[in-house]
């Protein structure tokens, strides 16, 4: 045990240190991450693509209840008929549609013998930098909407809802939670995207790619770099190990060698000095 005390020193201890918490954050912390957006997308995947072959269904059929929501569903093309309520409509921000900024016009939809669903209208183009243009309102009469699921979306983190000098209620995300307490309307849990051409629809938002990115592949780098960092460690031990052999057996094979036979003119010399 006495070679491996050398371990024991500061710069090694730092450095399995770092490699240990390296390891540890591969394995509990990167990997999960990118796996986790690679399952996530998958799953959107598979969704859009049922979606694409399945018939619209009755929003009640998926959505019975004001506090119902159907996470399984989404982008199910559903159909719907009641009254938009424009006097609880609000404008989610900072959105982008291919590659440009944007507003999405939310507007809640009072289904005839159901709930009360949030719709995501479309998109309209900001002017003069970051206002809100004239936009048609939604009809006032009864109609009948086909459209696609969606999940609510999480709170944007240190972001608050405000109301512009228009009067115009923005959030900065489609939180149907967030939406009902500011305007005051139950919402339910998921909220409707609509296709094109339909009664209200504004600009229209387009399915996203398929496309599962390289997430996967991330997730198993940062699994792969988890196992290569220890086993680097561990190779640069054994080399340092090998090395203080190797200098050990040199040590003690210049100590077992026989003294040199000295030569006349070294024999001189050590007697009598150098010649100066």
């Amino acid at each position: 045990m006495r070679r491996l005390t050398f371990l024991l020193r500061p710069q090694w201890v730092a450095l399995f240190i770092v490699v240990a918490a390296f390891a540890y954050l591969c394995f509990t912390v990167l990997a999960p991450w990118q796996l986790g957006k690679n399952t996530k997308t998958s799953r959107e995947n598979n969704q859009i693509s049922h979606s694409l072959q399945a018939d619209p269904v009755p929003v009640t059929s998926l959505l019975p209840h004001q506090d119902s929501a159907a996470p399984d569903a989404q982008w199910q093309r559903v159909t719907a008929t009641g009254h938009y309520l424009p006097e609880a409509q609000v404008l989610a921000r900072l959105r982008v549609v291919d590659g440009e900024p944007a507003f999405e016009v939310l507007t809640p939809f009072a289904v005839d013998g159901g709930p009360v669903v949030l719709v995501n209208r479309g998109y309209i183009r900001p002017v003069e930098g970051s206002k809100v243009p004239e936009f048609a309102p939604p009809p006032s009469t009864p109609v009948t909407i086909t459209a696609r699921l969606r999940d609510s979306e999480a709170l944007a983190v240190g972001k608050e809802p405000f109301r512009s000098e228009d009067g115009a209620q923005q959030v900065y995300s489609i939180n149907t939670g967030q939406i009902a307490s500011l305007t005051g309307v139950a919402l339910t849990g998921s909220y409707l995207q609509l296709v094109g051409g339909q009664p209200g629809g504004l600009g229209e938002l387009s399915l996203p790619h398929l496309d599962a990115g390289p997430f996967l592949s991330y997730g198993i780098q940062w699994i792969a770099f988890g196992i290569v960092a220890p086993l680097g460690l561990g190779y640069f031990v054994y080399a340092e190990l090998q090395q203080r052999r190797r200098e050990r057996a040199a040590k003690q094979a210049e100590a077992a060698a026989p003294p040199r036979e000295l030569t006349a003119e070294e024999k001189i010399a050590d007697r009598y000095g150098k010649r100066r």
